[in-house]
């Protein structure tokens, strides 16, 4: 039998229509026109791949340029892979692994980003390239009225709704004062908002803005006997401050003709459930959302900060990338900064490159690691010295979706 190699190449501008075409089939979906004059325009902003078949494209790939806020150090460079895709003619004939190899070798050819992260249809592709589940979300719904302890302040100021344009003008300065701070998070040109914020949905966005918080959300219609419950469908929260988070979920929770406030991407650690009276009101279910690679781990572990003083030795296994494969001394000084060097010393913990980018941002723990078989300890004590070096205030999040 004769094994099937696709050819991998960098696309250009005139790949574009073979390429869109390939990646919606893929996705089981037809694009508007709005959608394919967005997804043009990063398509141009990034750095694609396809493999072929002879003169057809049968996957692609691409790489968005993303700088996201890191543990201690605020935004930097990572690689956003985006719109990864098949030829639904074309499985099982290697075709995505020809194209992470590409992305990857390339990034490390290149010295370029030494972070990939990217958001995964289905769980359970990209843990056998070396993207580890980085961060979690809750699919939180909350009924209409449910109400606050009397601790929580909500503030005087009022929520005005606003007119998308001027929305903006508030959103964006908000945004860009909570980003630089919060684990996850990603900077934004003016294309990344008008592509996260398109609006050619069933309904129309509204926007509700505080001077130091805002949600987007829309409004799905929804009638009962008992008259309108109409789901409130939260696009995005972003908040400065406990008082004008309290605020805005108020005013959202205190809205008319509606029944509940549903939000698919609340932070594990948001306040909200706290604030109930009853919190069990809050429904919570728990996935997965950022997967991260470290592309190379001597480049990538040194981005962080780290929350406490280590001197381990890492025996790192990668089968994909091989580079990164062997021991490392991974050392943090007392001010959190991190140092990264090959050593011939021995091991105190055997585990994978998978299971540095879960940790990375510190979002997953190492016990669940370690009591799932995926990090071994060879010397007592160094499991739980790598785990104080990872851990962070705040949990990750991720409120882009890429």
């Amino acid at each position: 039998m004769t094994t099937f190699t696709p050819r991998v190449r960098l696309l250009d501008d005139s790949d574009f229509v073979a390429f869109h075409r390939v990646v919606n089939s893929a996705f089981l979906k037809t694009a508007t026109e709005a959608e394919v004059e967005r997804d043009r325009v990063q398509f141009a902003n990034g750095r694609f791949h396809g493999a072929f078949d002879g003169d057809e494209l049968i996957g692609g790939a691409g790489i968005l340029s993303k700088r996201m806020t890191i543990p201690g150090t605020g935004p930097r460079a990572v690689a956003g892979v985006t719109a990864v895709a098949t030829a639904v003619d074309s499985r099982r004939r290697g075709v995505l692994t020809s194209l992470m190899r590409a992305q990857l070798e390339g990034l490390r050819d290149e010295a370029a980003q030494p972070i990939a992260a990217l958001w995964c249809s289905e769980a359970g592709i990209y843990g056998r390239f070396g993207y580890g589940l980085a961060t979690m979300r809750l699919f939180t719904g909350v009924p209409r009225g449910a109400a606050f302890l009397s601790t929580v302040d909500c503030g005087s100021e009022r929520v005005r709704e606003l007119p998308r344009e001027d929305a903006f003008v508030a959103m964006k300065e908000i945004y860009e004062r909570v980003a630089p701070s919060r684990i996850g998070w990603l900077a934004r040109t003016d294309d990344d908002w008008q592509h996260w914020y398109h609006d050619d949905g069933p309904t129309a966005l509204r926007f509700a803005v505080l001077s130091e918080a805002y949600a987007a959300y829309r409004v799905r219609k929804e009638w009962t006997l008992r008259g309108p419950q109409h789901k409130v469908e939260v696009h995005e929260i972003a908040s400065v401050n406990p008082v004008a988070h309290s605020a805005i979920w108020r005013y959202l929770l205190d809205l008319d003709l509606t029944g509940e406030v549903i939000y698919e991407n609340l932070a594990v650690d948001d306040p909200l459930p706290h604030m109930l009276v009853d919190h069990r009101a809050a429904t919570r279910k728990v996935g997965d959302a950022l997967w991260l690679r470290l592309v190379d781990v001597d480049r990538a572990l040194v981005e962080r900060h780290y929350s406490a003083p280590a001197d381990l030795v890492l025996e790192l296994e990668d089968a994909f990338c091989p580079w990164n494969a062997g021991r490392w001394r991974f050392t943090v000084d007392s001010d959190g900064v991190a140092r990264v060097q090959r050593s011939d010393d021995d091991a105190d913990l055997v585990l994978s490159t998978t299971e540095l980018g879960s940790l990375f941002l510190g979002g997953v723990g190492v016990a669940g690691l370690a009591g799932a078989a995926r990090i071994r300890e060879l010397r007592p004590g160094a499991l739980a010295a790598l785990g104080l070096a990872f851990s962070t205030e705040h949990q990750p999040h991720s409120p882009d979706l890429f």
